[in-house]
């Protein structure tokens, strides 16, 4: 087959939410296809930071992170977008005014205030069946990863907003006032109930598809040589930009239906599985 551009999410996708260490038979199928030919790019709303650890496998070329905000090939940066100083300001104020809490995503580090630290620990909650994003906080809070207060943030450029709202009328203002310039991606936290929603706030200038473009560009692919794999509602933007899209069957029913091919999940080796399928290995 020609030679393919795989682009992998990570939290419910190439890992089960909030894991680090790939499993074997999955890491061997990612070595059989490079062996191939094929190039492979993780595709995460990680930041660099917590991506880095997954791209010392040099199975992978590079990486897409913080949604699109940070692209890198082959040690080359693509495309390194943080969001503007005053709009980062901005719909902070705006999501703070209703109690909605915030971590902020710069590149190499993360801030949060004491209740979201917390808050993404758990400590103080029932564990529920938690969507992927919120299993990764939970588990990398768990791990020992650490967010720092935000007493110490100093103004470093940022690439994503992540939140927590007690309920959907919490973030009307920040949406009227700046959904032109943000995507608000969000999903229900848990199965707890209470209307609780999660999500991040990620710049209409970039998303997970651009940063497949950038690289297809770069690499000299067309995209109808990409394929895309994801398990939740913010891989919509990969999957609708790869030439072949996959979802996990763990994923999102959303994204299911947007997909060409659903794997099997990523707790049945799906990723082994699905690249075998494709005749990638």
């Amino acid at each position: 087959m020609n030679k393919k551009l795989v682009f992998l999410d990570i939290d419910g996708t190439l890992l089960p939410p909030g894991e680090m260490l790939i499993p074997e038979t999955t890491l061997a199928a990612l070595y059989k296809a490079k062996a191939r030919g094929h190039r492979l790019f993780l595709c995460t709303g990680r930041n660099y930071r917590m991506t880095a650890p997954l791209l010392a496998h040099d199975c992978f070329s590079g990486a897409v992170c913080s949604a699109g905000g940070y692209v890198v090939c082959d040690g080359e940066v693509l495309v390194d977008l943080p969001m503007e100083p005053e709009l980062a300001q901005g719909v902070r104020a705006a999501l703070e005014k209703h109690g909605v809490e915030c971590t902020l995503e710069a590149k190499d580090a993360t801030f949060g205030g004491m209740q979201m630290i917390q808050r993404w620990s758990f400590t103080t909650r029932s564990d529920g069946s938690l969507n992927s994003e919120a299993e990764r906080w939970r588990k990398a809070m768990e791990e020992g990863m650490s967010i720092s207060p935000l007493s110490e943030y100093r103004g470093q450029p940022l690439y994503k907003i992540v939140y927590i709202a007690r309920q959907g009328q919490d973030l009307q203002e920040a949406k009227q006032r700046y959904g032109d310039r943000f995507v608000f991606c969000e999903s229900k936290l848990d199965d707890l109930g209470g209307g609780m929603v999660n999500g991040e706030l990620i710049n209409r200038r970039f998303d997970k598809g651009t940063g497949i473009r950038a690289i297809c560009r770069h690499l000299g692919f067309s995209l109808s040589d990409s394929i895309g794999f994801g398990d939740s509602d913010n891989d919509l933007a990969m999957t609708g930009a790869a030439g072949l899209s996959v979802c996990m069957g763990n994923g999102s029913e959303t994204l299911k239906k947007r997909c060409q091919r659903i794997a099997p999940s990523v707790y049945e080796d799906g990723i082994a599985k699905e690249f075998a399928a494709l005749g990638l290995i």
